[in-house]
This record gives structure tokens, C-alpha cells and sequence, in this order.
């Protein structure tokens, strides 16, 4: 699997809190892409980068680090049923 991928080829990128705020990462960087004040400034960035890519993810975690939710955009290879 390449480095910054999770299964299906898919670049993630998560939105975590920081010290100063909040920043945007993405799987497998070793630096942040980008810092931001709110939550749901870090969240339109990692939307953008997400939809920049073939298949993209954006994984977005609360205060305490645990995931709150989960977007993906472009072709999904494991799409939900319904």
C-alpha cells in the first residue's frame, strides 16, 4: 500500500484538534497541510484537498480525538447500501 493511503487507493485526511486550533493532516504526512482556527475552517480545507484527489476522504475528529464522522468523494469502492 502507498505511503499516505488507506485501502482503495484513497487519500485521507484528518481534521484534529492542535493546541492553537485546529489543523488538517494528511495519512501517513509527517507535517499538517494546513492549521485553522475553527473546526469548520479545517474541515472546508480537507474537503477541497479531498475533492483535489481521485478518491479522497476526509476524517474528522472531535475534542478528545475520537472520530465523529467520515466523507469520502470521488469513486467509492465500498459504497453504502440503500
Amino acid at each position: 500500500m502507498a505511503k499516505g493511503k488507506s485501502s482503495g487507493g484513497r487519500k485521507s485526511y484528518h481534521v484534529t484538534k492542535n493546541p492553537g486550533g485546529w489543523k488538517v493532516k494528511g495519512a501517513g504526512s509527517r507535517r499538517e497541510s494546513s492549521t485553522h482556527s475553527t473546526q469548520k475552517a479545517a474541515q472546508k480545507a480537507a474537503t477541497k484537498l479531498a475533492k483535489s484527489q481521485t478518491k479522497g476522504q476526509v476524517v474528522i475528529h472531535g475534542r478528545d480525538g475520537k472520530i465523529r464522522t467520515e466523507h469520502t468523494y470521488g469513486s467509492d469502492p465500498n459504497p453504502p447500501k440503500g
